[in-house]
């Protein structure tokens, strides 16, 4: 009886944001004027949330439903979390929501990488839990955001839990840092193999990686496998992952975007794995055939729907500017999450124990660009058979 209540309590408060959305429909029987809502279907009330189903009155404009978001905020509180399509709709109402800052702790983070071979951390969930996922299973990742969104922060803090987690001898690091203000903290980690800051000296560290890709290949065709983690683990090359910012400055170098081309479309087998971070992807900053290939995107607060979609996350556009390190993360479906805040002091502080005298501005010592041809370093773009 008592659950029979609080459903039928549930529904009326949910009747009572239809009315002051104005979602309903109206009809007269004679002097009367009659209200039709949306009908329920069902309401299941966990301990950490209500959700609720529903279906809109033929004639009901569904975008109108999800222009009244506002309304059912202010109805049940700002934790809500509205879905649906033409017709049918699910709205839930969390009874606790995403924490406003999460401090960044490796000791928290740390058991949520067990198991994974390249593991991102992500955020924390509005249950409280950590999310993260194994990049080798899932490659390639966009970060997108505004400015001030929380997506810079983000990136140092994968970067950081990374080299925590990884030694050298499992994981290199390539960095392209184009506009010289991100990834200059890791230059001195021993698994960071490079930083570039600008577009010739990326392109040349991309002919090594394409070097690289060809290696790897030519292994997997020698040893008859179709991956890297099916050879015997002391035959196994680190990991390598290439992380870019702001793909914007070189999107019109071809050679550039030739080789991450190829890399997004062969990279997982390899066990080379490519992180592109930017404010605003638009169809012809990101090349089509690199987008279909970034399975995962973390889309903090966007501009507009429009740039909300191209990241992959709609709904971004709708985070506010107060909620630094909101974001979406889509993988299979969408999720909201809260990102750790990592300040580049505290980063800084991290990354001492992981360094070494070298200061490695463009490439290690042990890969020698000059060695390399022109003919190579230019033409290996285009033609995979070159080494």
């Amino acid at each position: 009886m008592r659950k029979w209540l609080q459903k039928q309590h549930a529904k009326s408060q949910l009747r009572r944001a239809f009315q002051a959305a104005g979602l309903y429909v109206t009809y007269r029987s004679g002097e009367r004027e009659l209200k039709v809502f949306p009908k329920i279907h069902s309401v299941i009330n966990d301990s950490d949330r209500i959700e609720y189903a529903f279906t809109l009155v033929n004639g009901m404009d569904p975008k109108e439903v999800l222009k009244k978001e506002y309304v059912f905020q202010q109805v049940f509180g700002q934790h809500v979390q509205l879905e649906g399509d033409y017709k049918r709709f699910t709205l839930t109402i969390y009874h606790r929501g995403l924490p406003n800052e999460l401090s960044y702790s490796f000791e928290k983070i740390k058991p949520h990488l067990e198991g994974l071979a390249l593991p991102i951390v992500c955020g924390m969930d509005r249950y409280g839990q950590y999310i993260a996922y194994d990049a080798i299973q899932e490659p390639h990742l966009l970060i997108a955001g505004e400015s001030g969104s929380g997506k810079s922060t983000q990136l140092r803090s994968i970067l950081t839990t990374l080299i925590q987690y990884y030694d050298d001898t499992k994981l290199h690091i390539y960095c392209a840092d184009l506009k010289m203000s991100e990834f200059h903290i890791f230059k001195r980690c021993r698994q960071v193999m490079a930083v570039c800051t600008t577009p010739g000296q990326l392109k040349k560290m991309l002919s090594l990686i394409q070097i690289e890709m060809n290696r790897r290949s030519r292994m997997l065709h020698e040893k008859e496998v179709a991956h890297m983690n099916d050879l015997p683990e002391s035959e196994r090359p680190p990991i390598i992952l290439v992380c870019i910012d702001e793909l914007v400055i070189v999107k019109d170098e071809k050679d550039i975007i030739g080789v991450l081309i190829q890399l997004v479309a062969i990279g997982r087998a390899l066990n080379m794995i490519v992180i592109l971070s930017m404010q605003r992807p638009s169809h012809d900053i990101l090349d089509t055939k690199i987008r279909a290939n970034l399975t995962v995107r973390m889309g903090f607060r966007a501009a507009d729907l429009s740039n909300a979609k191209i990241i992959g996350t709609p709904g971004a556009e709708k985070i506010s500017i107060e909620q630094r390190g909101r974001f979406l993360l889509k993988r299979e479906g969408l999720m909201e999450l809260q990102a750790p805040f990592l300040s580049l002091e505290q980063a800084k502080k991290i990354l001492e124990r992981y360094q070494v005298a070298d200061h490695k501005d463009v490439l290690p010592s042990d890969l020698n660009v000059a060695s390399v041809s022109e003919e190579i370093v230019l033409g290996v773009l285009d033609d995979a058979d070159q080494t």
